[in-house]
């Protein structure tokens, strides 16, 4: 079916005056469809799950409406208390009653309410911009901190979990197109010996979580700059959207996947890997708006993993991003054969950087905690002033 014919589908008052591709994901096709009345006008964002990437994409559906019900009725709880108009997107249900369409092919297609009035950056625009990425996930990270991690399915069994990336590259690297790939050239094996530079480091938050130092929450599984709304007229962060990878996790995953997307200000995309550096001043803007609303949950064992959480996913995704180009990309979307093994050398590139900021990171994070009332000099957490 027609992305035309699928947008027809869904529950919108009005008449289809238009649809076309948006935003820049890896993985969904995604559209904004225009309904218009003879006195009014509704976009919706229509999405194909990829269900190579989501075997089960039913249950994101469910996990969607859980999270969505939860943060609106809290979000309803506190208007009159909150500094801005918070949002989140609603689910915009099929004609038929579903949340979801199937069509001939077996695919999934969903509907979601469009943050209207705001708008969304691929990178960092300034410290103001970082500082309200910022508090956006700290507000979610809020909202969400008293659900039952359980009470979410977990759709990507293993996502975010360095080792199993690991094992699934070891794999990978073994085969016959990887190994001539390694042979036939110098990038590919610079970048094999990245990887076992720091092969021991890949298990630092896992074994923190086997060891009981850290505990599952309820996580977003994106919280690219990308996937922030900036409100168009007050400048200020109003909603964070694509919740496809929600799920229990670590909120340092959340953390480290952030400032890895923001702190670049050359892009996950460029070509010039001379220009990609972790910007400092990004770094403390984004962890001020943060810790102002993630200071009520905090742990002494959360802050102690922060700077290590920003390192890590940074890593895993340049591996993720190479073993897909050694794999033939079949989970990334790809414009040309070469775009995932150069996107691995950035976030590599980046992965340094960090490295060689490790101080100046940690003192950043620290300042800001005991700021915002945080001991980090013993087993209490965060206390509001």
């Amino acid at each position: 079916m027609t992305p035309t014919k699928i947008a027809e589908q869904f529950e919108v008052g009005g008449q289809l005056a238009s649809i076309r591709p948006t935003g820049s994901g890896n993985v969904n096709d995604t559209y904004l469809a225009v309904f218009r009345t003879h006195f009014s006008e509704e976009r919706i964002i229509v999405q194909r799950v990829n269900s190579h990437v989501f075997s089960q994409p039913e249950w994101i559906m469910e996990n969607m409406s859980i999270l969505m019900n939860h943060c609106h009725k809290q979000l309803q709880a506190e208007n009159d208390v909150a500094d801005r108009i918070w949002q989140l997107p609603r689910i915009v249900p099929c004609k038929s009653g579903q949340d979801f369409f199937i069509d001939k092919e077996g695919q999934y297609w969903r509907a979601l309410t469009l943050i209207a009035s705001a708008t969304s950056y691929d990178v960092a625009q300034s410290a103001e911009h970082s500082f309200e990425v910022g508090t956006v996930l700290g507000q979610f990270h809020r909202l969400i901190s008293g659900m039952n991690p359980l009470s979410l399915r977990d759709t990507l069994p293993g996502f975010h979990e360095t080792p199993r990336y690991l094992e699934q590259y070891d794999k990978t690297i073994q085969t016959g197109d990887a190994q001539e790939l390694l042979e036939g050239s110098m990038e590919v094996r610079n970048l094999h010996r990245f990887i076992e530079e720091r092969r021991e480091f890949a298990g630092t938050l896992q074994s923190a979580l086997d060891k009981g130092e850290l505990r599952l929450r309820l996580i977003h599984g994106d919280p690219k700059v990308s996937n922030v709304m900036i409100d168009d007229d007050t400048a200020k962060g109003t909603a964070i959207i694509d919740l496809d990878t929600a799920k229990p996790g670590l909120i340092h995953y959340d953390f480290g996947d952030a400032l890895r997307s923001l702190c670049n200000r050359a892009g996950e995309e460029t070509q010039e890997l001379g220009k990609v550096v972790f910007d400092l001043d990004l770094c403390e803007a984004f962890v001020r708006g943060y810790v102002a609303y993630a200071k009520e949950f905090l742990t002494r064992n959360d802050m102690e993993y922060l700077y290590d959480s920003i390192r890590l996913i940074t890593f895993e995704l340049g591996l993720r991003f190479f073993q897909d180009h050694l794999a033939g990309n079949v989970y990334f979307k790809v414009k040309s054969p070469e775009q995932n093994l150069h996107r691995a050398m950035v976030q590599f590139r980046l992965c340094e950087s960090i490295e060689t900021r490790k101080r100046k990171i940690q003192e950043v994070i620290h300042q800001v905690l005991r700021e915002n009332g945080c001991n980090v000099d013993d087993d209490a957490s965060c206390i509001t002033k």
